[in-house]
C-alpha cells in the first residue's frame, strides 16, 4: 500500500528513508560534470578533544586495512544492474548506513591529481546522518559535541572499507574512500547518486531528510543500477507522507519519537521496564566457578576437541561467506586497541559524581551506535580464569558497561536463521560492538581511567552474566542467551570494563520465565534439537534451560548450507520491532507484557499461538537482499550443498525424556593449560545430566547450609604452567597463542 504503518512488505534495499518517492532531475548531471577538480577531503583542524582523536584513530584502522585486491575469480552473480544494485544496497543498509545512491564517475569527479583506477566507471555514495550532541549538565557532552563529525566519518567509512571488501571477494576491483583516505570528490558523487540537492548560493549540500551528515564513497568496476540527481523540489519531502510512514518507510513521528528522547536513554524505553535486586533465575554467586577460556566450545574445536571436521571448519567459520571479507582486517587489527596505557592523573572533580558518569557513557555509547546499553559491578566469577595461552587471569576492574548490538530484524526476517547471510549477521554486530567498546574505552584511558574493551574476538569477561546484571535481559529458553523485552534474542553483546566510578543499574523482570516456560518455539525450530524441552537445571551455580552447547557449535561449525545459525533468534515470539510504526496488536502486547505480568497466564498461551497463525518467524521474501553464496578457497560459488530455506514446523513436538543432552559441567572442563587435543567425552556428558540438581533441591540445599556440588569444581590446570603446541591460525587470523589473543569467541551463546 502507499502509506503503512507497516515496513513488513517494504523491499530491503530501500533504506529506512522513502527516497524512491523524490522527483529527479537528470539534467543535473551535466552541471555537476561540469564542475572543476577538488582536491582530496580531509579533516583542516586538529582533532578536538579524547573522543575525537579516537574516533580518527579507528577510522585509521579501518582505511589501512580495507581489501583491495579482487578475488582471483568472478563469482556466479546475475549479469542484471538491478539485481547486482539491490545485494550492494541491501549490505550498506544492513550496515546501518543511512541513505545509499549509486551513479557513474565522470572524470571531473575524482580529485586534482588523482589517478583513476582502471575500469572504476561506478560509485556506491553512502551517507550517515550526525549523531545527537548530549544535554548540558551531561558529562559527555564535552566529548561529543567537538567529535560529531568525526563519530559520523569513522562509521560511514567502515561501512565503505566493508562493502568495498565485499565487491572484491565477488571478484571486482573495489576502493573504499573515506575522509582523509580518498582520491574523489564525495559531495559531487553524492548529488550524482540522489542522495543531495546543491544549494545554487552557498554551493553547500542540502539532504531532504537529513540536517547534518558524512560521506563515504566506493568506486568499482562493478556493474550496478544507477540512481538519477535529485530535482530542487525534492527538499520539500517532510509533508505528510513522510509522517505517516510513505511506503513503509520509517516515519517521521517515529524518529522523532528518537530524538525527544534523553541521549542517555536510547531508542528503547527500558527506564519502563520493572527493577528488582536480583536476577529473576536463581544464581549462587559464591557457588559458580570461574573457568577458562580453554572451555568454550568454539575454541575447543579451534584446538581440535571436537574433531577433524570442526576444527578444520572453524577456521574458515567466518569467511565462508562475502560479506564478511570487509570486516575481519579490521577487527583484528582493532585488538591491540582493546588496551593501553592510561593518561597520567584523572579529574576527580568533573568524573566525581558516579550517576552523572554512567550517563555519561550511555550517552557515548547511543551515540557511537549501541542499541541498549547498561551498567553493573563485574563480579568475580565473570571473569575468566586462564586465558587462551593457559596462564591465569586477575579480575582488573570494577564496572562493566555493557552494549547490546540489534543482529538487524528485516535481515533476520529474510533469512530462515541458518543461511547465508547468519554469520554475516554475528560479524556485522560484533565489528560494530568492537569499535563501539574500543573507541569508548580510548576514551576513558585518556581521561585517567583504567578501561579495556572486551569484544568477541578477545574478551577477558563472560558476557553472559553481566548481561543480566546490568539489567538488558532475563536467561531465556534458548539457555546461555539473554532476552531483552524490545529486541528479543536478536542481539549480540560488547562489554567495556572500567575504574571509573559509576552507578550500577538493577536487573529487570519482565515476565520472561513464565513466557519461556509456557513456550517451546525455539526448541522446536532448533535444527538440532540443542534447546531443552524440558524444564530448568542448575549448572555451575544457575538456574537455566542448560542448552546442549557441544550440538549447537558443531551444528554452527559445520553447518554446510549456511555459514552459522541464529534459527533460534529468528523464530522467537519475542523477536520483534517496538516502534511507534509497529503493529497496534504487537505494542499492545509488547506493553501488556511489561507492564501486566498478572495478564500472562491468559495471554501467553495465546501470543504463542498467534504467533504461529500469523506466520512469525517465517520467511520473508521482501526482505532477501543477499546472494547466497560460499567462499571456498577464496573464491566465491554456488553453496556446494545447497542452502537452507526452512519454514516453521507448528506440528512437531519432542518427548523432553527421550531428549539426550549433554552437559559439562566446570568438573568436565579442559585442563586450562594444555593447549594440546582434549577430546569432548560425550558419553560422559549425557550422563551428567542425571546428576543435575533441580532449582528448588539447589535452594533446598542452600537453605541448609551444605557445599555445592562436586560438578562446580573447574578442573585445575597443570603443575607448571601450559603445555602443548600452539593452535594453527584462527579464522581471525594470527594463533590462538599469538600476542593479540585473537581466539574467537561467540558470547551471546
Amino acid at each position: 500500500m502507499w502509506f503503512s504503518t507497516r515496513a513488513d512488505s517494504r523491499p530491503y534495499h530501500l533504506g529506512t528513508y522513502p527516497l524512491e518517492v523524490l522527483p529527479r532531475d537528470p539534467a543535473l548531471a551535466a552541471v555537476e560534470a561540469a564542475r572543476p577538480p577538488v582536491v582530496a577531503p580531509a579533516y583542516d583542524r586538529a582533532a578536538e578533544g579524547p573522543l575525537a582523536v579516537a574516533l580518527r584513530d579507528y577510522l585509521g584502522i579501518f582505511a589501512a586495512n580495507a581489501v583491495r585486491d579482487p578475488a582471483a575469480a568472478k563469482a556466479p552473480v546475475p549479469d542484471d544492474p538491478q539485481r547486482r544494485m539491490v545485494d550492494v544496497k541491501g549490505y550498506a543498509y544492513f550496515m546501518n548506513a543511512s541513505q545509499v545512491g549509486i551513479c557513474r564517475i565522470p572524470d571531473s569527479a575524482w580529485c586534482s591529481g588523482a589517478e583513476r583506477p582502471a575500469g572504476h566507471d561506478h560509485a556506491v555514495v553512502l551517507l550517515l546522518a550526525h549523531g545527537r550532541v548530549p544535554e548540558a549538565g551531561n558529562p559527555a557532552r564535552d566529548w561529543v559535541a567537538p567529535a560529531v563529525q568525526e563519530g559520523a566519518d569513522c562509521r560511514i567509512g567502515g561501512i565503505a572499507v566493508c562493502l568495498a571488501g565485499h565487491i572484491a571477494q565477488l571478484g571486482w576491483s573495489a576502493e573504499p574512500h573515506v575522509m582523509g583516505a580518498g582520491s574523489v570528490d564525495a559531495e559531487r558523487l553524492a548529488v550524482l547518486a540522489g542522495l543531495a540537492v546543491r544549494d545554487p548560493d552557498s554551493g553547500r549540500l542540502r539532504n531532504p531528510y537529513v540536517d547534518a551528515f558524512s560521506l563515504a564513497v566506493v568506486t568499482t568496476d562493478y556493474a550496478l543500477a544507477v540512481d538519477e540527481p535529485l530535482a530542487p523540489a525534492a527538499l520539500r519531502a517532510k509533508g505528510p507522507a513522510y509522517w505517516l510512514g510513505i511506503n513503509g518507510a520509517t516515519s517521521g513521528r517515529e524518529r522523532r519519537r528518537r530524538q525527544k528522547r534523553a541521549t542517555h536513554l536510547g531508542a528503547y524505553p527500558m527506564e519502563t521496564v520493572r527493577r528488582v535486586e536480583r536476577p529473576t533465575t536463581l544464581i549462587f554467586d559464591e557457588e559458580v566457578p570461574r573457568v577458562p577460556k580453554r572451555a568454550a566450545f568454539f575454541d575447543r574445536a579451534l584446538r581440535g576437541d571436537l574433531g577433524e571436521k570442526a576444527q578444520k571448519e572453524r577456521h574458515r567459520f567466518a569467511f565462508k561467506q562475502p560479506h564478511t571479507a570487509g570486516m575481519l582486517p579490521s577487527m583484528r587489527a582493532m585488538v591491540p586497541r582493546q588496551d593501553g596505557p592510561v593518561a597520567d592523573g584523572s579529574d576527580a572533580a568533573r568524573f566525581g559524581d558516579p550517576a552523572a558518569n554512567s550517563r555519561a557513557l550511555k550517552s557515548l555509547a547511543y551515540f557511537l551506535g549501541a542499541d541498549v546499553a547498561g551498567i553493573c559491578e563485574a563480579p568475580a566469577y565473570a571473569w575468566f580464569s586462564h586465558d587462551a595461552q593457559g596462564e591465569p587471569m586477575a579480575v582488573k576492574h570494577r564496572y562493566a558497561v555493557v552494549m547490546l548490538i540489534d543482529q538487524e530484524f528485516d535481515t533476520m526476517e529474510g533469512a530462515s536463521g541458518d543461511d547465508w547471510i547468519s554469520g554475516t549477521q554475528s560479524m556485522r554486530a560484533y565489528l560494530r560492538g568492537a569499535e563501539i567498546a574500543g573507541v569508548m574505552a580510548e576514551t576513558l584511558r585518556a581521561e585517567g581511567f583504567p578501561a579495556r574493551a572486551q569484544t568477541n574476538v578477545d574478551s577477558d569477561v563472560l558476557h553472559i552474566p553481566l548481561m543480566l546484571l546490568a539489567g538488558l535481559g532475563e536467561l531465556s529458553r534458548i539457555g546461555e542467551l539473554v532476552l531483552n523485552p524490545f529486541m528479543g534474542p536478536r542481539l549480540k553483546t560488547v562489554v567495556m570494563t572500567t575504574d571509573m566510578p559509576l552507578e550500577p543499574d538493577l536487573p529487570i523482570d519482565f515476565g520472561l520465565q513464565y513466557f519461556c516456560g509456557n513456550c517451546h518455539k525455539c526448541a522446536r525450530e532448533c535444527p538440532c534439537d540443542a534447546i531443552p524441552w524440558g524444564p530448568k537445571v542448575m549448572f555451575n551455580g544457575y538456574e537455566m534451560w542448560k542448552p546442549d552447547a557441544e550440538r549447537c557449535a558443531r551444528y554452527r561449525l559445520t553447518n554446510a548450507r549456511g555459514s552459522a545459525c541464529g534459527r533460534c533468534m529468528k523464530t522467537c515470539p519475542l523477536n520483534k520491532i517496538v516502534t511507534a510504526d509497529g503493529p497496534l496488536l504487537q505494542r499492545i502486547a509488547s506493553w501488556c507484557g511489561i507492564h501486566a505480568p498478572f495478564l500472562k497466564p491468559l495471554l501467553v498461551p495465546l501470543a504463542v499461538r498467534l504467533d504461529d497463525v500469523l506466520g512469525k518467524g517465517d520467511l520473508n521474501p521482501a526482505k532477501k537482499w543477499w546472494f547466497d553464496l560460499e567462499v571456498v578457497d577464496g573464491i566465491c560459488v554456488e553453496p556446494v550443498k545447497g542452502v537452507n530455506r526452512r519454514r516453521l514446523d507448528p506440528s512437531r513436538r519432542l518427548d523432553p525424556a527421550k531428549q539426550k543432552m549433554a552437559y559439562y559441567p566446570a568438573a568436565d572442563m579442559p585442563v586450562p593449560n594444555d593447549l594440546d587435543p582434549q577430546p569432548a567425552d560425550r558419553k560422559k556428558a549425557m550422563a551428567r545430566a542425571a546428576e543435575l540438581e533441580t532449582p528448588a533441591g539447589a535452594a533446598a540445599r542452600h537453605a541448609r547450609g551444605e557445599p555445592a556440588p562436586a560438578l562446580y569444581t573447574a578442573t585445575p590446570p597443570r603443575p607448571g604452567g601450559p603445555v602443548g603446541t600452539a593452535a594453527a591460525p584462527s579464522v581471525y587470523g594470527g594463533s590462538v597463542r599469538a600476542a593479540e589473543r585473537t581466539q574467537a569467541r561467540d558470547q551471546a551463546r
